[in-house]
């Protein structure tokens, strides 16, 4: 279904600024805030969840475990993007896959727990056909703005939000276990799972499933974000940036773009460009003035590549079935871009 089909009035709108805030935010305290009955924004979040506009994932935020992140360009024939955006898709280490340009791009973001896997991912697992005319694979050294604080689907004053934070992750460590796996795949497909549901999965108790899910949200190894079309919220004109910057004035305009409405995403990089950016637009002329005036002020970046996104096929979560078919299941989608 198009996202123009289905409109978002002020209460989805501030629904959705509500999930940003805490994906499993009771529906009671949510109604709270935005003054409606419990029912109504449980209403409101199944019809459009149903419409497939919005939902809510758990993620591995795979940095607190000290995983690599990585964003990844593969250039191919155009008769072949589609079934290889696919098959990056469907696999459990990436997120963010889009279709560039005039359809001859994809970029995607992954992560992998060591350089073996690293090293596995970017010459053995990403498809191997002779349409694919070639792949270069950027190594994220730092974030300044990410999806999860991303002003665009802001809507509620800072006390309304202020009633909705979670308590902030600490420093505490925690491991991984084969016997989270399940936890991680159900989260990926639906972050609001209901803990009978997640320890039906687990073949935990509720009790467990409670603690668990605590421990590893106060970790910062599991976080939830607002699975979302930017259309649906107006923002029309998605792009991703590849930028050149003088490496003495890295640091400082990375700060400043992370201060953009319209960016996402802000993300030092190793490779021939060392800072990229998401960017999300009403339209193509209110990118261009973006470009032109906004990026175009800061004159420590010495150049710009511009690749606007054509399409989606993959986003924070476990794609949605319409999305990608995978014959096996998915494990939760990586926290970094």
């Amino acid at each position: 279904m198009k996202t123009d089909t289905v409109p978002l009035d002020a209460v989805d709108q501030s629904l959705v600024h509500a999930l940003q805030i805490d994906g499993r935010a009771p529906f009671r305290a949510i109604g709270e805030v935005l003054g409606v009955s419990e029912n109504t924004v449980a209403r409101r979040y199944r019809r459009l969840r149903a419409a497939g506009i919005l939902r809510v994932v758990g993620t591995l935020n795979g940095g607190r475990l000290g995983y690599s992140n990585w964003t990844i360009r593969l250039q191919c024939t155009p008769d072949a993007a589609n079934a290889i955006a696919r098959a990056i898709a469907a696999r459990p280490d990436t997120s963010y896959v889009h279709l560039l340009s005039g359809g001859t791009e994809i970029s995607c973001s992954a992560q992998t727990p060591g350089p073996d896997e690293s090293e596995a991912l970017l010459l053995h697992r990403l498809p191997r056909t002779s349409r694919v005319t070639s792949v270069s694979a950027h190594l994220l050294l730092g974030h300044h703005a990410l999806p999860s604080t991303w002003a665009g689907p802001a809507r509620l004053s800072p006390e309304q939000a202020a009633l909705l934070a979670p308590p902030p992750a600490d420093d505490g460590e925690v491991t991984l276990a084969p016997a989270d796996h399940p936890l991680f795949d159900l989260l990926s497909r639906d972050g609001r799972a209901s803990h009978a549901e997640l320890a039906e999965t687990t073949g935990w108790s509720e009790a467990t499933v409670r603690r668990r899910l605590a421990a590893l949200r106060r970790s910062g190894v599991l976080t939830f974000l607002v699975d979302i079309p930017p259309a649906a919220l107006g923002f029309r004109a998605e792009a991703r940036l590849w930028m050149s910057v003088r490496p003495s004035r890295l640091t400082a305009v990375a700060a400043a773009m992370a201060e953009h409405p319209e960016v996402s995403l802000v993300a030092l990089t190793t490779g021939p460009t060392n800072l990229l950016a998401a960017v999300n637009c009403r339209d193509s002329p209110d990118l261009a003035r973006y470009l032109t005036e906004s990026v175009g002020s800061l004159d420590d970046i010495r150049a710009v590549e511009t690749a606007p996104i054509i399409r989606t096929v993959k986003r924070a979560g476990a794609p949605l079935p319409h999305d990608v078919r995978s014959s096996g299941p998915t494990r939760a989608a990586p926290a970094c871009r």
